[in-house]
C-alpha cells in the first residue's frame, strides 16, 4: 500500500518554502535600519527607535473584507496587499505614530505561487512606500477551508510615537479647521453593498464605463491610499503645525469615523461640496440606485483620511500637504454640539456634493 504523504492531503510543503524564497527579496527592500532579523525564521526582530522620548508602542490590524471576492472573480491581485498595508498603517498613523514593521497572514486551500507572489509583491510595495518594514508573515495552506483559487488575509501594523506627541484629540475645539484628503474610491469597505448592487443590477465589471473612463471592475478595485508621507509632512513641519486630531476613513464612512477622534460635546460640520467624488459612488448610487444617507454611512464617499488643526496653522497645514502631492482640502470645522447627540448626529453635512 502506497504511503500517503502530506501532499496527498493537499498541503505542499514544497511550495511554501517555494514562496518563501520569493518573498525574501521583496521583504529585503524594506528593511529598515531597526529590524534584527530576516525573513524565514520563527520570530521578526525590531528594535525600538532611538531618540524618542517615552516611545509608546502602537498596533493595529485589519483585513480587506469581501473586495477579496473581485479579486477572485477578476483574477486581480496586485493591488489587495495595498489595501492590507493601508488599513493597517493608515489606522495607526492617526495617533502620530511611525509605522515601524508590519506582518502578513495568508491562507488559502491549495497554494497558488503566482497568485501569493502577486499578493506579496503589492504588501511589500506598500510597506516600502509607508516607510515600514515587512518584519514576517505566516502562509496557511489549509485544505478544505477555501474554495479553488480563494484566500484570505490578514494584516499586523506596529509603529512608535513619543508620549508627549500622541495626537488622540482631546485638545479639539470649536473653531479648528477640518482638512481632507481625497481617496482612490472605495478603498476596503462597503464592499458587501458594492457587491450586492452588482449582483442585483447584473452589472458587467469588465465593460467599460465612459463615466468611470475605465471597466467598473478596474474602479472596484483601485487600491487603498496610503497617507504615511502627507501625514509624516504634517507631524514633521517646523515650526510644528499644531494638529489636534485624525481620522482614517473607513467602514462607517464620515458619521461613523470623525467622532471617533474629537471629545463628547463637540461635532464636525462638514461642506459635502468643498470636495470631490470619485465617479465611482455616482455610478454605484445610481445603478443601486443607494440614497445620499446610506452612501454616506457605508462608504467614504471622496476622502480617505481627515486632519484637524488649529485655525492658525489652516495656512501652513495646506501647504505642507501640498509639498508632497496632496491636494488638501478644508472641509469644515469643529462646533459645539449638546453632548447627549447621538453618535452619527455629531457629523453635520451642508451643501451638496459637485456635479
Amino acid at each position: 500500500m502506497k504511503p500517503i504523504t502530506y501532499k496527498d492531503a493537499g498541503v505542499d510543503i514544497d511550495a511554501g518554502d517555494a514562496l518563501v524564497e520569493r518573498i525574501k527579496p521583496l521583504a529585503a527592500r524594506t528593511r529598515i535600519p531597526e529590524v534584527l532579523a530576516d525573513v524565514g525564521g520563527f520570530a521578526g526582530m525590531c528594535r525600538v527607535p532611538s531618540g524618542i522620548d517615552e516611545p509608546i508602542l502602537v498596533s493595529g490590524t485589519d483585513g480587506v473584507g469581501t473586495k477579496l471576492k473581485l479579486a477572485f472573480e477578476l483574477d486581480s491581485h496586485d493591488g489587495i496587499g495595498q489595501d492590507l498595508v493601508g488599513m493597517c498603517v493608515n489606522d495607526i498613523l492617526t495617533c502620530g505614530a511611525r509605522p515601524l514593521f508590519f506582518l502578513d497572514y495568508f491562507a488559502t486551500g491549495k497554494l497558488a505561487l503566482d497568485t501569493a507572489t502577486r499578493v506579496v509583491a503589492g504588501i511589500a510595495r506598500a510597506c516600502e512606500a509607508s516607510g515600514c518594514a515587512l518584519l514576517g508573515g505566516e502562509t496557511a495552506e489549509m485544505p478544505g477551508m477555501y474554495g479553488p483559487g480563494e484566500y484570505d488575509l490578514a494584516g499586523f501594523a506596529v509603529g512608535v510615537v513619543a508620549r508627549s506627541k500622541i495626537i488622540d484629540g482631546k485638545r479639539t475645539q470649536p473653531g479648528d479647521v477640518v482638512i481632507g484628503l481625497g481617496s482612490s474610491g472605495l478603498h476596503s469597505n462597503g464592499y458587501s453593498l458594492a457587491r450586492r448592487v452588482v449582483e442585483a443590477r447584473s452589472a458587467k465589471l469588465t465593460e467599460h464605463v465612459a463615466e468611470l473612463g475605465c471597466t467598473l471592475g478596474e474602479a472596484l478595485m483601485a487600491p487603498t491610499r496610503l497617507y504615511g508621507k502627507p501625514v509624516r509632512a504634517l507631524l514633521d513641519a517646523s515650526p510644528a503645525i499644531d494638529v489636534k486630531a485624525m481620522s482614517h476613513i473607513t467602514g462607517g464612512g464620515l458619521p461613523g469615523n470623525l467622532p471617533r477622534v474629537i471629545p463628547e460635546g463637540l461635532g464636525l460640520r462638514i461642506d459635502l461640496g468643498a470636495f470631490a467624488r470619485p465617479k465611482v459612488f455616482e455610478v454605484l448610487a445610481s445603478l443601486g440606485p443607494i440614497d445620499e444617507h446610506e452612501l454616506r454611512r457605508t462608504f467614504n464617499v471622496g476622502l480617505g483620511y481627515v486632519v484637524v488643526v488649529a485655525k492658525s496653522d489652516e495656512g501652513r497645514a495646506l501647504s505642507a500637504l501640498a509639498s508632497v502631492g496632496e491636494e488638501p482640502r478644508v472641509i469644515g470645522e469643529i462646533i459645539a454640539v449638546d453632548p447627549a447627540t447621538e453618535f452619527e448626529a455629531r457629523v453635520q453635512f451642508v451643501g451638496a456634493p459637485p456635479r
